[in-house]
């Protein structure tokens, strides 16, 4: 399945360590991921989501906020049945578990640039296998998935549609016009709502789109502040001020758009 992101060409497992024909090696670290991610396709010496960020979306995710959208998302897995799965963009490896537990016999990839997020979801869910990689060369096979889910993830149309069998389907999850409303309202006097335009991805049809709408009614501070630190939106706030937001424990829109789309044949 893994192709070297230095020369494209297949790899190869050999006991711990990936190899390519032109002896690039790969090695399984202790945690059992991969690093695919070449020093040239780094934007940044740590590229991806920091520790803090990482940390407070998985105390966030564990505590079951967003259960609804894991939820939606195994259902409609379980639809389309695929024979292996990509999570694009995995993170600490949250929904990519979710899927795993409902598909217990699909082979499942998780892909994500940050280091410190794949580490720590390969030494969670070992039955999963994690890569380091850009999404915008993603270090897999021609046609090698019939299913690839991305939250939020940025991506590139031509790699989505060279990885992605024909037939196969792509899930995207976004933003609604709605999505943390009351957050933007805390820092911008003017709050431009997210657009609700289906995304145009050549060489893929759209199938259908559910919006999944919900509120979240916090029980403690921590929750909130979570919330804030995982998303875009943080750099608005001091620290002060997302302690004084969170202590007024508000109730917090979530708006999410899931878009189903298949490869043209």
């Amino acid at each position: 399945m893994y192709l070297c992101p230095i020369c494209q060409n297949s790899l190869s497992l050999n006991d711990k360590q990936y190899l390519c024909p032109n002896r690039h090696s790969f090695d399984i670290a202790r945690e059992g991921y991969v690093n695919l991610l070449p020093v040239q396709q780094k934007n940044s010496k740590d590229p991806g989501d920091n520790k803090e960020m990482m940390s407070a979306r998985r105390h966030f995710l564990q505590a079951n906020w967003y259960a609804p959208l894991a939820n939606a998302l195994c259902e409609q897995l379980t639809e389309l049945s695929p024979e292996n799965l990509l999570d694009l963009g995995c993170g600490e490896g949250y929904y990519t578990a979710k899927f795993k537990q409902q598909l217990t016999s699909t082979p499942i990839y998780g892909l994500d640039i940050s280091k410190i997020a794949v580490k720590f979801a390969a030494k969670a869910y070992a039955d999963i296998k994690f890569c380091v990689a850009s999404a915008y060369q993603l270090p897999f096979e021609n046609n090698c998935f019939d299913a690839v889910v991305r939250i939020y993830a940025p991506s590139k149309a031509d790699e989505l549609a060279r990885v992605v069998k024909k037939g196969g389907h792509l899930i995207t999850v976004t933003p609604g016009p709605a999505h943390l409303v009351e957050i933007k309202q805390a820092v911008y006097d003017k709050v431009r709502l997210h657009s609700d335009e289906i995304e145009n991805i050549a060489s893929f049809v759209h199938i259908n789109r559910k919006r999944l709408e919900f509120t979240l009614q916090f029980k403690t501070p921590e929750d909130v502040v979570a919330l804030i630190q995982m998303v875009p939106l943080a750099w608005k706030f001091t620290q002060e001020q997302k302690q004084e937001f969170a202590k007024n424990m508000p109730s917090i829109s979530i708006d999410f758009l899931i878009d189903v789309f298949k490869k043209e044949e």
